[in-house]
């Protein structure tokens, strides 16, 4: 095995990895999973257009189950997104 060089930054690592081999410096078969409970997923900011009824209908819903409209809109997107997934299975 390779040792794994050190870095000056991030980008640097990032760099690295993107071009090297990593089986070369680390044994995968001695891996072992890990839970990162705390690791929060990132989010990126997009900018949608919805016709103003839907947006006061979703804020009609999201009331009715006390939650932010936003958060309802992911909600609906992440469901509809598992059962398209499983479709094309």
């Amino acid at each position: 095995m390779k040792k794994i060089p050190k870095f000056r930054n991030e980008d640097s690592e990032r760099e690295f990895w993107s071009q090297a081999d990593s089986t070369e410096y680390i044994d995968w078969k001695k891996a072992k999973r890990a839970v990162l409970s705390e690791l929060k997923p990132s989010q990126k900011t997009i900018s949608l257009r919805l016709p103003e009824m839907m947006i006061e209908e979703l804020k009609l819903l999201s009331n009715k189950v006390d939650v932010p409209y936003q958060t309802l809109i992911k909600v609906f997107l992440a469901e509809r997104i598992k059962k398209e997934l499983q479709a094309s299975r």
